[in-house]
Parts: C-alpha cells; sequence; structure tokens
C-alpha cells in the first residue's frame, strides 16, 4: 500500500495521556548514563528522589505515541523507517511525577522521490492534565526510506543548523553502558532491534544498536554537563539529525561550539570515526 498525501496529511495520531512517576524519571536518566559517578551529586539529583529534577532531554519521551506509523492505513512501510530528526523547545519545567497529555500531528509529508523515500514531519504539544499548562513542544520527521514517488510535495525542508569549521570550544566524551539499551527501553520504546541479537542481526547490525532518543540524550548530558554545569533550569531547546547507529559500550563524543546563548554540537564514535548525531543546535541561558 502506498503513501495516498491528502489521507495520511490528514491521519490522526491517537492522544496521550501519561502518568509519570519519580521511578520514571530516575529510570530515564540512568537509561542515559547518568549515575556513572554514584558519588557525584551533580548527577545524582537525577536519580535519586531525594530533590529529584528531571533530566532536560526526558521531554523527548513525554507524549511519545509509539509506533503510530504502523497503522495498516498510513501506506507507511514499517520494516524501512528510521528516525531522522529530534528537537524539544520547553515551556516550563519538566514534571518529575504527574499526569501530562500528549497531542501528535503531522506537519508535513515531503516526497524525495521513488528511489529516495519520504519524510514525515511531526510535532507534539504536551500539557500538564490539572492545568491544561503548555510544558514542553516536540519536533521529529521520520524517514521512510522505501515509500517515495507518490506524488507528493518535496518541500520546503528546513535546513540544517551550520557546523562551525573551527575547532569545538569544548569535547566531552561519555561512556554507553552495554547494558544501556536495555535500560532505555523501558522509559517506552521496545522495539527488539534495541534488545534482540538475531533480530538486529536480520536488521544488519552485529548487535542490538542503542536507540536514537538515547543517542541523543547522551549528547544532552554533554551539553548540561559542559554549559549549564548540570543546571537543567539553564536548558531551553535542542535539535539534531541522526546520522549513524550508536552500539553499547561505545563512547559518544560531543564537540560544541559556543556562540551566546546558542550552542552548535556534533557528536561521534572516535573509535569508529563515525558522526551519530549531527546539526545539532541547543539553547541555553
Amino acid at each position: 500500500m502506498a503513501i495516498i498525501y491528502d489521507k495520511l496529511i490528514q491521519f490522526k495520531i491517537p492522544v496521550v495521556e501519561q502518568t509519570l512517576t519519580q521511578r520514571d524519571t530516575i529510570l530515564y536518566a540512568l537509561g542515559v548514563g547518568l549515575g556513572a559517578d554514584p558519588c557525584d551529586p551533580k548527577q545524582l539529583q537525577y536519580v535519586y528522589e531525594q530533590n529529584l529534577k528531571a533530566l532536560p532531554t526526558m521531554a523527548i519521551i513525554l507524549g511519545y505515541p509509539g509506533p503510530w506509523h504502523a497503522a495498516g492505513d498510513t501506506g507507511i512501510t514499517r520494516t524501512h523507517v528510521v528516525h531522522g530528526e529530534q528537537g524539544f523547545t520547553i515551556h516550563k519545567p519538566l514534571p518529575i511525577s504527574g499526569d501530562i497529555v500528549g497531542h501528535n500531528k503531522i506537519v508535513s509529508i515531503l516526497d524525495k522521490g521513488a528511489d529516495k523515500g519520504a519524510i514525515i514531519q511531526t510535532e507534539c504539544d504536551v500539557f500538564d492534565k490539572k492545568t491544561n499548562e503548555l510544558i514542553v513542544t516536540l519536533t521529529s520527521s521520520t524517514f521512510a526510506r522505501k515509500d517515495g514517488g507518490f506524488g507528493g510535495p518535496s518541500g520546503p525542508q528546513k535546513l540544517a543548523h551550520p557546523i562551525p569549521e573551527r575547532t569545538a570550544d569544548i569535547v566531552c566524551d561519555l561512556p554507553v553502558l552495554p547494558q544501556a539499551a536495555l535500560i532505555y527501553r523501558l522509559s517506552g520504546d521496545y522495539n527488539p532491534l534495541h534488545a534482540d541479537p538475531a533480530y538486529a542481526a536480520k536488521a544488519g547490525y552485529k548487535q542490538p544498536i542503542l536507540h536514537g532518543r538515547a543517542t541523543f540524550s547522551v549528547a544532552g548530558h554533554a551539553i548540561l554537563k559542559s554549559c549549564c554545569d548540570y543546571d537543567s533550569s539553564r536548558f531551553k531547546s535542542m535539535e539534531g539529525r541522526f546520522s549513524s547507529p550508536v552500539y553499547p559500550g561505545e563512547i559518544i563524543r560531543t564537540e560544541m561550539w559556543i556562540d551566546g546563548k546558542v550552542i552548535a554540537f556534533r557528536s561521534s564514535v572516535p573509535a569508529r570515526g563515525v558522526t551519530v548525531l549531527n546539526n545539532g543546535r541547543a539553547t541555553i541561558l
């Protein structure tokens, strides 16, 4: 079944109602590497219930609708879908517990050609269920590699944030635990690609890979540590493009270029010489 543009652009992604607990907040932080030094009070505030805070990047698991594109009438080939981009803008401090509501919508569908696939861009506004206050706005793009050539528009497409050609102002290396994907999946993404070696092998990987959202979150940790001194109230927005998978157990290097409140960043795995997250942009106070 091919994508039908007029039908897909009007597709209603179900509203997500989510109840957060302190355990969810702690589990997310552990899954992206916080607590690697259990005696560091700056990390401990994200993994210990006393004076607990939510990591800024936890925004990306709020209001998450799961694999909505797997619905039989979207025309999207689920087996050939990858995460293209991710971003968030925080409007008020993220909750560590409570009830939230996520309203997801498709904002554009770009046809890159029969042999180049399609890009589906979505947006999600997450609200406090009790007060109806807007907490965070999320942006994401899905690359449907097999579904181009349906006759839809090819643009306009948002330009990538440029990475300066000069040497980075700050470089931060952070390890990914060998069991990181097994922990991170407990935050809501149970794709077997991140847990089942046989499934990963069929997809062409030597072992289960780290979730793209976890890679994004490790980069966010590097920015929080290096540019905010672990003060989450200073971290306001972040976006980036996925370019290659990460294997649990690797080290992710994040390079940062500072221009006032704007930070350009790029993440790589030095051991393999690959960029895993590119054209990153974050804003801090």
